[in-house]
């Protein structure tokens, strides 16, 4: 009896030890858990989450702090020496920005001056500053600032009819970005070889001129001419990617100057949908291309009158500078003959989303303006070819556009040969690039496969499609045969045209729905050759244009018959 009382005693406290042992594990897990999502939640926490866990007097630094800081300490002190600061930016400015505007004075002027020069007593707001990432090759800041001044500024111009005008530069209204990169960092104080200064973004320059003792409308074109030549300078002279290098300790500095990095080859392939701004017949659209909005630097397509699709298929080649920050900029106009050309819209795309060495093929949506996205009305789209060839491109990778191959001047082959036999220069190589007129020669096989999801065109839902081949530029033209009744049509046909000209003709493929008196359109592809070029052969399922639905299966296949020229 008492060993059967000691066994179910023994029973009970090892049952009991075992309750205890789970209780306190499944406890011992439970807040191990209970722990595991506040740290998760800690980690997920924003800084307004953290404001509304202390009072404001017990904020640490990391909770005030952020990108962008407010800079009201700077802006008390900027005020106090402000006095200071324009007695001796004003001469600096003077002697600095004088040749620049020379540079830039319109034709219609034989001498531009300061004969006055303050910035007034109104001194700038810093709003803002932010730290860019720049690698551990040197520190990048960003100031953003705002300027609504008084300054006094008076240019004395000089007309070539001998007319002498002293204009004022007034109602300065200014908010934009500036640059401020600290590089290389060195040991020595101040722990950095140079700064180098640039405008990063231009939101707002507003400016009114005026002619002293009179009104500067009273002469057609100065106003205009002198505020385009401001502008100009500014984009030329500061604006990003440019930068000014002030050295701060002894050493060669070139690195940091702007070069440039590599070419942007564009080709302006077509438009559709255009917004049409006649009240009579269609608009005749152009295009103007940049990536700096410099004269100079600008590119314009030619005229195609009355039509809101457009096929331009034209090639402009662009310096780049800073792949990743510039970005092209395309604007279509209604040509108006004698009156100023109306903007249809206008679109942009980022270098930094282009893959060196590589085709992309793009349709941009045209808006009214880049900066404000407020208007959401259609204005159609602007299609482009892109390929970004910077500067030193591994060896195999071969640029179409500019492929010694397939043409060569004889001041290019005298330049390659050299007169010693040695390579030629960078500079001497660029200006063969500049000469170089590209012809490409060979033959594009075309292979209709099929088409799919073909809109219906007769009473019973189907249709009976064919599709007719034509190169643009010779003309040349083949069809398929007719499948009928069929929206999933298959061909599997071939067809080898001869093109002398490959990257500046087109293939076009308009689907028709055959009947026994008449065809009846049904949509169409419009390609360039530049990537069969490239790649050599591809498949590919292109949609129809002007068409409710459908696509086209294609295989397309190039052979090359490299020529050359004299020029």
């Amino acid at each position: 009896m008492g060993f059967l009382s000691g066994l179910i005693l023994g029973i009970a406290f090892g049952i009991g030890v075992v309750v205890v042992f789970v209780r306190s594990e499944n406890a011992r897990s439970k807040i191990r858990r209970d722990l595991a999502v506040a740290i998760a939640s800690l980690s997920r926490m924003t800084v307004e989450d953290s404001r509304k866990l202390l009072p404001a007097p017990f904020y640490p630094s990391w909770v005030v702090f952020s990108d962008r800081q407010k800079l009201k300490w700077l802006n008390q002190e900027l005020v106090k020496i402000w006095p200071y600061v324009n007695e001796a930016a004003s001469d600096l400015i003077k002697s600095s920005v004088e040749p620049v505007l020379e540079q830039y004075r319109p034709v219609i002027l034989s001498s531009l001056k300061f004969s006055k020069l303050t910035l007034g007593t109104v001194a700038p707001q810093f709003t803002g500053v932010s730290i860019v990432d720049d690698g551990n090759s040197g520190i990048t800041m960003e100031l953003e600032m705002q300027w609504d001044g008084n300054p006094s500024i008076v240019l004395d111009v000089r007309t070539r009819v001998g007319v002498s005008l002293p204009i004022q530069v007034k109602d300065i209204g200014f908010t934009g970005v500036f640059r401020l990169i600290f590089r290389p960092l060195v040991e020595a104080l101040p722990c950095f070889g140079a700064i180098s200064y640039s405008l990063r973004e231009k939101k707002k320059l507003d400016f009114t001129l005026k002619v002293v003792g009179g009104e500067i409308s009273s002469i057609p074109g100065i106003s205009d001419a002198i505020e385009g030549m401001i502008r100009d300078a500014i984009e030329d002279s500061i604006t990003w990617p440019v930068r000014k290098v002030i050295p701060i300790l002894p050493g060669d500095y070139s690195d940091l100057e702007l070069k440039p990095v590599g070419t942007l080859e564009v080709k302006l392939v077509q438009a559709k949908d255009l917004t049409n701004k006649d009240l009579i017949g269609k608009s005749d659209p152009f295009a103007v291309l940049y990536i700096r909005p410099l004269p100079d630097k600008m590119k314009k397509s030619r005229v195609i009158n009355n039509d809101l699709n457009p096929v331009w298929n034209e090639h402009f080649e662009f310096i780049v500078e800073d792949a990743t920050t510039q970005h092209l900029v395309v604007k279509i106009y209604d040509d108006e003959g004698i009156q100023a050309s109306e903007l249809i819209g206008c679109a942009q795309i980022k270098l930094k989303d282009l893959v060196p060495g590589k085709v992309k093929d793009v349709w941009l949506k045209l808006v009214k303006d880049l900066e404000i996205q407020r208007d959401n009305k259609y204005r159609g789209q602007v299609q482009l070819e892109l390929l970004y060839c910077p500067y030193g491109m591994p060896n195999g990778f071969t640029n179409p556009f500019a492929d010694a191959r397939y043409s060569m001047t004889s001041l290019e082959k005298a330049l390659k040969s050299g007169a010693n036999g040695t390579d030629t220069t960078d500079a001497e190589r660029n200006a063969v690039h500049r000469k170089r007129d590209v012809i490409i020669r060979g033959v594009l096989s075309v292979t209709v496969i099929s088409a799919e999801d073909l809109p219906a065109m007769d009473l019973l839902g189907k249709s009976d499609p064919f599709v007719v081949v034509q190169m643009k530029k010779t003309e040349a033209k083949n069809k398929t045969r007719v499948v009928n009744e069929s929206l999933n049509p298959v061909w599997n046909q071939t067809f080898d045209f001869v093109v002398e000209d490959g990257l500046h003709d087109m293939l076009i493929l308009e689907v028709y729905d055959h009947d026994t008196f008449k065809k009846d359109y049904m949509g169409r592809c419009i390609l360039t050759l530049t990537k069969v070029i490239m790649v050599g052969e591809y498949k590919d399922e292109f949609p129809l244009d002007d068409a409710k639905s459908g696509k086209l299966h294609l295989h397309l296949k190039w052979t090359p018959q490299p020529i050359y020229r004299d020029s």
